[in-house]
């Protein structure tokens, strides 16, 4: 019986011993797997938050860099816009220095409607060289061939000796009369003005005359002809006598009148 009973504690005994040690490893294997979840979830989760904290720093970085453009742009464009209306105004400036300079010779000019009768002496006065240039229809512009003509015309006065130019306008027969009067005389100045500023030649020299399309030098008929009336011809006119002067001329009265085209 004792026998019996021994061998009952030693069984039980062991049945206590293998439960305790299932549950010893029934702990140790969840402590296991607990300790290798979050292992891997840290292998996972730190190259993310790696990745974003570089993100996060590269974000700051380009902000700062495009502030930093950004305010070098606008100081850039600050400071062109500076330069630009500082550059305005000078040209403001020197584009009326021009007009004044361009009027203030204008009015030295001598308008007349003819030599006669402000030309003292006049018969003292002989063509030397004359020249012709031509303009397109309604213009007043010099073109490069013009100006080359004026440069080889102007060339002629170096010995020259008490001379005047006669500057004579002319327009083709399209268009109000009184325009142009008008237009002819715009056409001699842009002939005179060139010849001043470009030759240096006196002002007082010039004696302008706008006949708009009074006097035509070829047939209105055609375009050729209209094309030639539509000049300025210049006539170096040197004086041969000893007494002769000149006057100075009243200006023309012809400036009124509708506009019209020439």
């Amino acid at each position: 019986m004792k026998q019996n009973s021994n061998k009952i504690c030693k069984a039980y005994n062991s049945k206590s011993l293998i439960f305790q040690l299932a549950v010893l490893a029934s702990a140790t294997a969840v402590v296991t797997t607990g300790c290798s979840s979050k292992n891997y979830i840290r292998s996972q989760t730190a190259p993310v938050i790696q990745q974003t904290n570089d993100l996060d720093a590269k974000t700051a970085s380009d902000h700062r860099t495009i502030s930093d453009t950004d305010e070098r742009a606008q100081k850039g464009i600050g400071g062109a816009m500076d330069a630009a209306s500082t550059a305005d105004q000078h040209a403001g400036a020197a584009g009326q220095s021009a007009d004044a300079a361009g009027k203030s010779a204008q009015e030295a000019y001598n308008r007349v409607d003819s030599l006669s009768g402000v030309i003292a002496n006049l018969d003292n006065y002989k063509p030397l060289s004359d020249v012709s240039v031509t303009f397109a229809f309604d213009k007043a512009v010099l073109t490069a061939s013009d100006r080359q003509q004026l440069d080889s015309f102007a060339s002629t006065l170096e010995t020259a000796r008490g001379y005047i130019l006669e500057v004579t306008g002319g327009t083709d027969s399209t268009g109000d009369a009184q325009y142009n009067y008008r237009l002819s005389q715009r056409r001699a100045d842009a002939v005179v003005n060139y010849l001043s500023s470009k030759h240096s030649i006196p002002p007082h020299k010039f004696y302008l005359i706008g006949i708009g399309k009074d006097q035509q030098v070829a047939s209105d008929r055609t375009a050729a002809g209209r094309a030639k009336n539509r000049r300025v011809e210049i006539k170096l006119m040197s004086n041969t006598g000893s007494s002769a002067s000149a006057r100075r001329p009243p200006v023309s009265n012809r400036c009124a009148g509708p506009i019209s085209l020439a």
